[in-house]
């Protein structure tokens, strides 16, 4: 049990915070390891490059990333204050979601089951 009272608990809690700026899509449509392949490309470079690779990338959920990633600069430079030159792509993960479990018809009357998989993507920004 920790020791102290509630509301100094919750202090403690707070004053240990990730004040760098980020962005969180859930529910996403998509599964980690499909979304891993467009973090993984974008994860580490600056803010103009990872919207440049996003832009090009085929993939679909590039267009998610790119979504996620400018709602991050968005709340970097309105929230925080800071410039987009400065900013580069510290953290980028993808969680795995709850699964939609669906029945898809196969022959004589047996029943697969088809699992459409769902993810939490995080963008996390930083200041250079």
């Amino acid at each position: 049990m920790a020791k102290g009272h509630r509301s100094q608990i919750k202090r403690e809690r707070n004053a240990n915070k990730d004040t760098r700026p980020s962005a969180k899509l859930s529910y996403a449509r998509c599964s980690v390891t499909k979304a891993c392949f467009v973090l993984d490309a974008i994860r580490g470079k600056d803010v103009t490059t990872a919207l440049g690779i996003l832009e090009y990338n085929p993939r679909y959920a590039s267009s998610l990333v790119k979504k996620l990633l400018e709602s991050a600069v968005a709340n970097a430079e309105n929230n925080n204050g800071l410039n987009k030159e400065n900013l580069y792509v510290a953290e980028c993960f993808a969680n795995k979601g709850p699964t939609m479990k669906r029945i898809r018809a196969r022959a004589q009357g047996r029943a697969y089951r088809i699992e459409k998989r769902q993810c939490h993507i995080t963008v996390v920004l930083d200041e250079r």
